[in-house]
């Protein structure tokens, strides 16, 4: 009796935690919606933002003009990410999405990176882009594809991930993402860029390259290709 008590116990524990990862995302609204108050002095700090009363919502809270402009692609990448997300649109706080707008410089390079807590479906909505992301440890298989206007292709949550316009003109594609504030980590720049600097004996272990080529990755001025 005492063996199938434990059984049972560990059976409703891993259903538990199941489910809990199943559900791994950012939680769900308990009322219409919950307008993000951008209070620097608020001394109260959610997983989220804090909502403004209800009453006070206006359309603005909703809406967003920026996306309907192209970013300015003059940077070493050659591109540029104007987000659409909870910093621009309070009215999205809690509801679990957003956007993004990604405009390209002919044969320029959305850098690999990740998004810790998103997954992206992005859409080709002018040009001509390859795009690929590289699966996790041990495969790290590279999963990729050339994409043409009309196009969509899927990066999985966490997953390295770029897009590199192949054209000689200019491309835009419309990035959508599941959570509300997705964040996003520019490999080369968060590891070469950091403040302060990672140890260069961490980094040419790491590598495996000579401590005067880690120091010049280092010294270099790492673009950061998103508007803010």
């Amino acid at each position: 009796m005492m063996k199938m008590a434990v059984n049972n116990l560990a059976y409703i524990v891993l259903l538990a935690m199941a489910v809990s990862l199943a559900s791994a995302s950012d939680p769900s609204p308990l009322q219409d919606y919950c307008v993000a108050l951008n209070d620097s002095k608020a001394v109260v700090f959610v997983n989220g933002k804090v909502c403004k009363d209800p009453k006070l919502a206006t359309p603005n809270d909703f809406f967003f003009s920026g996306l309907r402009l192209p970013g300015n692609t003059s940077n070493k990448v050659g591109s540029m990410v104007t987000p659409a997300n909870v910093g621009q649109i309070p009215g999205l706080n809690t509801l679990g999405v957003s956007l993004a707008r990604v405009d390209y410089a002919p044969y320029g390079l959305n850098p690999p990176h990740i998004h810790p807590r998103a997954t992206e479906i992005l859409t080709v909505l002018e040009g001509t882009l390859y795009v690929g992301f590289v699966t996790s440890n041990p495969e790290n298989r590279l999963i990729s594809k050339v994409l043409y206007k009309g196009d969509v292709y899927v990066f999985p949550q966490g997953l390295i991930h770029f897009q590199l316009n192949v054209g000689t003109t200019k491309a835009v594609a419309i990035a959508a993402l599941s959570s509300q504030n997705p964040g996003v980590i520019t490999i080369a720049k968060a590891v070469f860029g950091s403040k302060p600097a990672i140890s260069t004996e961490v980094l040419t272990k790491s590598f495996q390259v000579d401590k005067n080529m880690v120091q010049y990755l280092q010294s270099q001025f790492w673009t950061d290709n998103h508007t803010y």
